[in-house]
């Protein structure tokens, strides 16, 4: 045995010219030490001067402690380490643990300094060894703070990043919020109150603000402008366009009696004022309690419902034109409807007939007229409600996409109303 461990001692490089008798010495003064996966030999800053010969096994050279280790090197069967505290008497440079199962030959440091002694050429093989070993160590130092300092780079850049998502996130968040401050403000709070007419209005945001809006406007004696829109944006953006096209509305309409031109004119201004790609649809239409009737205009918006519980029939309001703020030219028409009592008057957005189902499919026109055919005569804000909470059942929770804004006119008993053709009219 002592044999075998002297030819491994040979093929150590520092000792490969040793003598026979050297190395026997070397053997007879080593201690055999057994180690399990995980034990310390030595650990960085110790004082401990012996070196270490691998007879079997692995182990490995650490540097740093509690989670933040970096391995500079892995010695096998037949390395040797230690050597560090031979040459210089300082603390140890690094920590030594065991990889697996591992048996050592420990050489103290009294008996490697008297062969050494006696034979310089194997102290300069060992120093050789030991810059070599310096020289590996410190590339593996370098090419491991490279790694970490690109690490640390790349983590720097995506904190950056992170920061700057934040920001624009919170950017969003706040310029959503004001849109929707801002989408308050310009839907009424209270709609007029008239005898032989009735107003209510909803609506619901979806989880960005859209443009949708409406309003009714006090004309004059028994006179109001309903209006019903939605921009085509989303966002301030949107929330201001609809401000400054409610505002136009409600300028042209003082002064113009015409649905039609009201909403020419609007068109012309909004062409003139705006540069962005938005539009608008509008149904404007003027309702006359006095004349019983109701003048419109409708901008390529969705077509309002016209529901006559008495006899039971509903109709679909026409009228050709395109969105506001678009086309430079447009064909906008001009239509007069007579109203008579107990008629209810639908105006809605796309929020309403676009709702969708878990299944995927839409609320859809039909759906929305049959609900207001089975809901009868009720009164203008229980019909809203109604609506509103079919169109819930419906979704079933589904997530909402877009606006949703629901108008509803009823014509009541009132003196003006004029008979309907055919059938006799109210004492």
């Amino acid at each position: 045995m002592t044999t075998i461990k002297a030819e491994r001692l040979r093929n150590l490089p520092f000792l490969k010219d040793a003598d026979a008798d050297a190395l026997e010495e070397l053997v007879k003064a080593a201690i055999e030490k057994s180690l399990q996966p995980g034990q310390i030999i030595f650990r960085e800053g110790s004082t401990s001067r012996e070196l270490y010969l691998i007879l079997e096994g692995r182990v490995e050279v650490l540097k740093g402690q509690d989670g933040d280790e970096m391995v500079l090197a892995r010695r096998n069967q037949g390395d040797f380490f230690g050597e560090m505290g031979l040459i210089e008497a300082s603390p140890r440079f690094a920590t030594v643990r065991a990889v697996e199962c591992t048996r050592l030959l420990e050489f103290s440091e009294e008996s490697l300094r008297n062969i050494l002694l006696r034979q310089p050429l194997l102290l300069y093989r060992m120093i050789q060894e030991l810059s070599a070993r310096l020289r590996s160590a410190d590339l593996q130092m370098i090419a491991d703070l490279k790694r970490k300092n690109q690490a640390l780079a790349q983590a720097y850049r995506e904190l950056q990043e992170a920061q700057a998502a934040l920001v624009q996130k919170e950017r969003l968040e706040r310029e959503l919020e004001l849109a929707r401050e801002l989408q308050q403000t310009i839907l009424p709070r209270d709609l007029p109150v008239w005898h032989g007419v009735s107003f209510a209005a909803r609506s619901r945001s979806a989880r960005q603000v859209g443009g949708d809006f409406y309003d009714v406007i006090s004309l004059s004696k028994g006179r109001f402008g309903l209006i019903m829109a939605d921009v085509s944006d989303k966002g301030m953006s949107a929330a201001l366009y609809m401000a400054l096209t409610r505002s136009l509305i409600y300028a042209e309409a003082k002064r113009n009696p015409s649905p039609r031109e009201v909403l020419l004119s609007v068109h012309k201004l909004l062409l003139e004022m705006s540069h962005s790609d938005m539009f608008v649809t509008v149904f404007y239409g003027v309702l006359d309690s006095m004349q019983g009737n109701l003048r419109y205009a409708r901008a390529g918006h969705d077509r309002p419902l016209l529901f006559s519980p008495a006899i039971g029939v509903m109709r679909m309001l026409t009228g050709k034109g395109t969105a506001l703020g678009f086309f430079e030219e447009m064909d906008l028409e001009e239509v007069t409807v007579e109203l008579h009592p107990g008629d209810l008057l639908i105006l809605y957005t796309d929020g309403i007939t676009d709702a969708n189902s878990l299944a995927g499919e839409l609320f859809g026109v039909q759906r929305l007229c049959d609900h207001v055919c089975k809901a009868g005569s009720r009164c203008a804000g229980d019909l809203c409600d109604h609506l509103f909470q079919m169109v819930d059942l419906f979704q079933a929770g589904a997530a909402q996409y877009d606006d949703m804004a629901l108008m509803v006119v009823q014509v009541g008993d009132g003196l003006h109303w004029p008979p309907r053709r055919g059938i006799p009219s109210t004492p």
